[in-house]
């Protein structure tokens, strides 16, 4: 078997990048196939060129089944939670999430207020869009109206909304990160709060100044209008909160995910059924109510549920997938588990990697480099999952070699993949995002604090060599070996 070059190992990615920006242009949304293909068609690619350096295709299969089992309890993991988010808004618990959130707003801290808010949101419903596109743009208005300006407001909201993709449990680039790097859900979480709880503290801090800049004046809006939408659809009982407390409860005793996941499920269909008995008979629509109640449940777990208020605002967010939403998601993870398994049984990755690693001889210089190719990514591939997915099997091998445990780098692809997407105009995430605020990327992104810190305080606390966890020498040297490519 030969040795590949720089050229040869590159033309897969070069290929891939090529498919995913030509899709960007073609398809309305490349999240429902075409990426997919595009990863299938450049695994194909790299199949090709393995066979003629000499690989065999039983040692390149073995490789791909191997990482895409590595990926498996990511993808059941999302699967659990698009039943989560279902139980959760038909219990009425994402609702009154938002009901009492709006009564925190006050003209004097509103871009701070808007940040807290759209975290809230976010966090609970682990959707940046879902959050942009209906609390945000409720936010954007109300600040209108309040006399910031558009791009202000939008970069406070995108701020928010982000927080909650990127630390949410129930965001699917907070469980891609850590399949991807090869460490577990909660802990790439609890290793992230060393890099978000500065950064967000930081952003904060400047609208708060920023607001209080302002002349404010006295401007009625219509808030209550979407809580008394919410609240002539749900029981809005504060007692709906002990859902996420008993979940974040049982995630703090470090239960697995799969089984914390499934527990909170369980208990957003039984607080479902105990105070919104007639929408779950609604959304069961049999005429025997004990048939009608599991056919809703169950409704919400595997599908599509829409609720319905006199506010179309509202109505936006009364809406979920259950599992098949997350059907994209998982087969999008499977075809890039292929991939990389390709990528790596060809050596094509460690041979990409080798100059960077080679000249990286600091935690913080191996972190920049690897931010530097998630924001690359994120240019050019137009695509935020890819930002992580590449990135992160490339430099994988890299950071286990180096010494470091696995965290460390889904951290890094969370900080940077995740938070510059949507500073991209022509990315999926920067397109969509300036779509539904009618607000421009370039306009909202020097106001966006939140993203634009993030990435430069994960480089930071690596200088710092502040938290930066180390693989114990032993374990190093069985992982290096189990690691290592088969020809």
């Amino acid at each position: 078997m030969k040795k590949p070059g720089l050229f040869v190992a590159l033309v897969p990615i070069l290929f891939l990048m090529a498919m995913l920006s030509t899709n960007v242009f073609i398809f309305d949304d490349v999240l429902d196939g075409p990426n997919q293909i595009a990863l299938m068609l450049a695994a194909a690619l790299g199949v090709v060129l393995a066979h003629r350096l000499g690989f065999k295709w039983e040692a390149l299969n073995h490789r791909i089944i191997k990482t895409i089992g590595a990926a498996m309890p990511s993808m059941l993991i999302l699967l659990l939670i698009g039943s989560l988010a279902g139980t959760w808004l038909l219990s009425g618990v994402v609702p009154v999430m938002i009901y009492y959130g709006l009564d925190i707003i006050h003209p004097k801290v509103f871009l701070l207020t808007a940040v807290v808010i759209c975290s809230i949101v976010s966090v609970v419903t682990g959707s940046s869009w879902s959050t942009v596109a209906t609390i945000g743009i409720a936010m954007l208005g109300i600040g209108k109206a309040l006399g910031f300006s558009e791009a202000i407001a939008a970069g406070a909201i995108i701020s928010g909304a982000y927080f909650g993709d990127k630390i949410s449990p129930l965001s699917d680039t907070t469980n891609l990160a850590p399949a991807m790097a090869g460490t577990d859900l909660f802990t790439h979480i609890r290793y992230m709060l060393y890099t978000t709880v500065p950064s967000m503290t930081l952003t904060l801090i400047i609208f708060l100044v920023i607001g209080l800049g302002y002349d404010h004046q006295t401007v009625a809006v219509d808030v209550s209008a979407v809580k008394v939408a919410i609240d002539s659809t749900f029981n809005t009982t504060p007692l709906l909160f002990l859902v996420p407390v008993l979940l974040f409860a049982i995630i703090i005793m470090k239960v697995p995910p799969l089984p914390s996941l499934m527990i909170g499920t369980l208990l957003g269909a039984l607080f479902a059924i105990l105070f919104q008995p007639d929408i779950v008979h609604a959304i069961g629509n049999h005429p025997d109510k004990i048939v009608s109640m599991y056919k809703g449940v169950m409704q919400s777990m595997f599908g599509d549920i829409q609720l319905h208020t006199n506010n179309n605002l509202v109505n936006e967010l009364l809406s979920t997938s259950g599992m098949r939403g997350m059907l994209n998601t998982v087969w999008l993870i499977l075809t890039a588990m292929i991939f990389g398994g390709v990528m790596e049984a060809a050596g094509f990755l460690e041979r990409i990697t080798r100059p960077i690693v080679e000249k990286a001889k600091s935690t913080g210089s191996l972190v920049t480099a690897t931010v530097v190719s998630c924001i690359f990514f994120n240019t050019t591939a137009s695509d935020q999952y890819i930002s992580i997915v590449v990135p992160g099997r490339m430099f994988k091998n890299a950071y286990a070699r180096k010494g470091y445990k696995p965290e460390l780098l889904s951290r890094t692809l969370e900080d940077s993949g995740t938070m510059t997407s949507v500073l991209i105009p022509w990315n999926t995430c920067g397109a969509t995002q300036a779509k539904v605020l009618g607000v421009g990327t370039i306009s909202y992104l020097p106001y966006a604090f939140f993203n634009l810190i993030s990435p430069l305080m994960s480089i930071a606390v690596a200088y710092l060599n502040f938290k930066i966890r180390r693989i114990d020498p032993k374990e190093l040297e069985a992982m290096l070996k189990q690691d290592h490519p088969k020809s």
